[in-house]
């Protein structure tokens, strides 16, 4: 009995996914857990494990394709059972894109005494290893899947997909009864070669862009992908070099009309937009700021660098470790507003986000629980999601659930910022560049190391005073880091 597995909700609220790249193809043998495919969030690229056992019956999707949550992702058929065995099987119910399956399943034409995937009501479908028990993912998603239907338009559960040729008055011919891919209609154009086209995303685009799909050189399996469509879309001499038009620039790529570019909002881009938009929305935030003498933290660090080489305590471990027992200090700010509740809830744990780049943008990986750690394992975790996020690797679990951020702006070789809280947070500590100017020391002019420490809150969880002494209390240990060794 096959088996088919849908993409997993990823959790926070996320509703899609765009197929990266396959781990596995047609034919392969996977085992329980075994991770077949990557996918792009908003929030995080993610490699999702499959949690049946066996041939990998057929994909439901390609690379670039996006996917809503719940959408069958693969199916998998027993050990040793090849595409061929099952193409009476799944050509219907699971064949390539799943376009009828899906509408059946919604109209409710499952079977009588079946669940989901052909499973009794007694066996609910397995859940992804590793993402939690719940609902099958056709129960728990079905609201959000019949709102986002955007990305992959279907057709009519009794009959095949209608090429893009015959939208324009080219006669087409029904599949036979026994080619196993009823969403893959052959053209009798260009000499009657048949197209074949698995993914709803590329029939979609190619009926936006006006483009006859026997047109269109396949990829090395045969199949026309999207990659394939948008390359030829970029070959296409209709409309001068760098000047694309709307009908035929590829999906996604900036658009220019008269002198103006227009770049989709989307991926992480999209989530920060929200995010951003909602803080300066909801929250009345309020910066106050304080130039404070960072000779001595540099010293502290250099020291610690020498006695503890292996540790790779920076300055940055070492103002998460003051921001931490900042916030121990004053618990206010270590918070968040529930306006349904009318309430302001203290979290009792500090989860430190902190400002990092990835290849999709700046994201903000989180340090749960940094409050229960070491300097030394602040060190340890700063740096290992740092690297985690410059590879494009941070998975979503450790981009939420922060309660306060850290933001080290200095890196740009900037001074000063007035930074957005990241919502829902009630907070945020900026730090400038630390840098050698000119300061009354002892009552003498020196040169010192002097940076700009920057602090925005939301004046709905506490007052100036509350702010001012959470700042200079961070001021003071920048100052003399000593003075954390009196509440250790």
């Amino acid at each position: 009995m096959s088996q088919v597995f849908r993409l997993p909700d990823l959790g926070e609220g996320l509703t899609e996914a765009e197929i990266v790249e396959w781990h596995v193809a047609a034919g392969d043998e996977v085992g329980v857990d075994q991770e077949v495919v990557t996918v792009e969030t908003a929030k995080a690229a993610v490699s999702v494990p499959c949690p049946y056992a066996g041939t990998v019956a057929r994909v439901h999707a390609e690379a670039g394709q996006v996917l809503p949550v719940g959408e069958p992702l693969i199916t998998i058929g027993a050990p040793g059972e090849s595409g061929a065995d099952r193409s009476g099987a799944t050509g219907a119910g699971a064949g390539a894109g799943g376009e009828q399956y899906r509408q059946e399943e919604q109209a409710g034409a499952r079977p009588a005494g079946e669940g989901v995937d052909g499973q009794g009501e007694d066996q609910p479908e397995r859940p992804l290893i590793g993402y939690g028990a719940g609902d099958g993912p056709a129960r728990r998603t079905g609201g959000r899947r019949r709102r986002g239907r955007t990305t992959a338009p279907t057709t009519s559960a009794t009959a095949p997909t209608t090429p893009p040729s015959a939208a324009n008055g080219s006669p087409t011919t029904p599949p036979s009864a026994d080619s196993g891919s009823p969403t893959t209609p052959p053209s009798t154009a260009n000499g009657g070669r048949a197209v074949r086209v698995i993914s709803p995303l590329v029939r979609h685009l190619a009926r936006e862009h006006g483009v006859d799909l026997t047109a269109v050189t396949p990829g090395p399996t045969g199949v026309v992908r999207r990659a394939d469509l948008e390359a030829y879309l970029s070959s296409r001499t209709d409309h001068p070099a760098g000047d694309p038009s709307p009908a035929t620039a590829p999906a996604g790529a900036p658009r220019r009309s008269a002198g103006d570019t227009r770049i989709p909002i989307q991926g992480v881009q999209r989530l920060m937009v929200e995010r951003l938009s909602t803080s300066r929305r909801e929250i009345p935030d309020a910066t106050t700021w304080v130039d404070v003498d960072a000779t001595r933290l540099m010293k502290a660090k250099d020291a610690l660098k020498a006695a503890r080489p292996d540790a790779g305590i920076g300055v940055l471990p070492l103002l998460a470790r003051i921001a931490v027992a900042g916030l121990r200090l004053y618990p206010a700010l270590n918070s968040s507003v529930d306006t349904e509740a009318g309430e302001i809830v203290h979290h009792g744990a500090v989860h430190l986000g902190f400002a990092a780049q990835s290849p999709r943008g700046l994201v903000v990986p989180v340090v749960h629980d940094a409050h229960a750690m070491t300097t030394t394992e602040l060190a340890a975790a700063l740096r290992e999601l740092t690297l985690k996020a410059r590879d494009g690797k941070v998975s979503p679990a450790e981009l939420t659930g922060g309660t306060f951020t850290l933001n080290n702006y200095g890196v740009f070789g900037v001074d000063g910022s007035t930074p957005i809280i990241n919502h829902p947070e009630a907070a945020m500590l900026g730090v400038g560049r630390i840098v050698d100017k000119p300061w009354a020391h002892r009552g003498k002019v020196k040169v010192r190391k002097v940076t700009q420490l920057s602090f925005t809150f939301d004046h709905r969880v506490c007052d100036g005073g509350t702010a001012g002494g959470f700042l200079r209390f961070v001021a003071d240990c920048v100052e003399q880091p000593a003075a954390l060794l009196a509440d250790l």
